[in-house]
């Protein structure tokens, strides 16, 4: 099921692999052949994967398929996935074709793989996938990168419905919706570039899944907190696309490792040692070393016509996901 060590290095480069990783992952292709029960648990990986493929609502996809990947052979440690998703191209790929994605779309989005791999090096010094359940709603069709920003086919939690409800859209638990998400590696996140991804996720999904109806788009990220707001200027790059949304609900609990994690790559580093090298270094490291908390903001704006407009992160205390 994975390809043969002559045709896996033009994949792994066409999957946006480090090149310092990929001698690495054509000899572990040996390992993983000779061992037939890492084969056959490669085969039930992939099957668990595009098992119904394109079908959003399989929350329990990720979380599943990275308890198979666990039981992988310690030779091949944490490239295991990546052989999983490899032998899964196929599969996604038809599903895209099925749907006539543009073949740059789809290579953009599957190309998130080998951004993964990148995040593995920086973090560990080595070769590995970082977060396989994250890369299941690329290879399952439910994921798509739009230019800046990456745009998931999901359905409203009920604390997001019922905040939606609230500001008069017409949404129960279950509802549709786009899901935003905003890759690190991409550069500004400016304006511009914000508005040009929305509005090519409205064309998008109105040409290739006009099947499906989604009322809004919503984004759950520290990157809401309205708290950021007391750092940075108002004309930055985060506050400006926190305007974008309204908060959809609200919480308590805090989330202190999420910044750290994205800001500077590893959630455990101490915070007294946090660089200060940018505004966005300082605001997260300073609030925490103040004693302060930072939490995960849930935000959303209409994608029908008609619905009300979005608004400003309100103040007050963000919240924590409800999936």
């Amino acid at each position: 099921m994975v390809p043969d060590a002559d045709e896996l290095p033009e994949i792994l480069l066409d999957l946006a692999v480090p090149h310092e990783d990929i001698n690495e992952l054509v000899r572990l292709r040996r390992v993983l052949a000779a061992d037939a029960g890492a084969v056959r648990l490669l085969e039930e990986c992939v099957e668990e994967l595009v098992a119904d493929i394109g079908i959003i609502g399989r929350d329990d996809a990720g979380r599943r398929l990275g308890e198979r990947i666990a039981e992988a052979p310690a030779a091949l440690g944490p490239c295991f996935a990546l052989y999983v998703f490899v032998a899964a191209l196929p599969h996604a790929r038809a599903y895209h074709q099925a749907r006539r994605i543009p073949a740059e779309i789809s290579r953009h989005t599957l190309a998130d793989l080998g951004r993964n791999l990148a995040a593995h090096r920086r973090r560990y010094a080595g070769t590995g996938v970082k977060a396989p359940q994250w890369l299941t709603r690329h290879f399952r069709g439910e994921l798509y990168q739009l230019g800046r920003l990456q745009f998931e086919r999901a359905r409203l939690g009920e604390r997001s419905a019922a905040g939606l409800a609230g500001a008069g859209l017409d949404v129960t638990p279950g509802a549709l919706c786009l899901s935003v998400h905003i890759p690190d590696c991409l550069g500004p996140l400016s304006p511009a570039a914000c508005d040009r991804s929305v509005q090519l996720a409205r064309d998008f999904f109105a040409r290739h899944f006009a099947d499906e109806q989604y009322a809004a788009a919503v984004c759950h990220s520290w990157l809401l907190d309205p708290q950021l707001r007391r750092y940075l200027p108002a004309g930055s790059n985060i506050v400006r696309f926190q305007e974008r949304f309204r908060m959809a609900h609200e919480d308590t609990e805090p989330a202190d490792t999420e910044p750290v994690r994205f800001v500077f790559g590893d959630p455990g580093l101490p915070v007294e040692s946090l660089p200060r090298r940018t505004s966005v270094e300082r605001a997260v490291g300073d609030h925490l070393r103040a004693g302060n908390h930072w939490y995960i903001g849930h935000g959303w704006f209409p994608l029908r016509t008609g619905g009300p407009e979005p608004g400003p992160v309100a103040a007050g205390p963000p919240s924590h996901p409800d999936g």
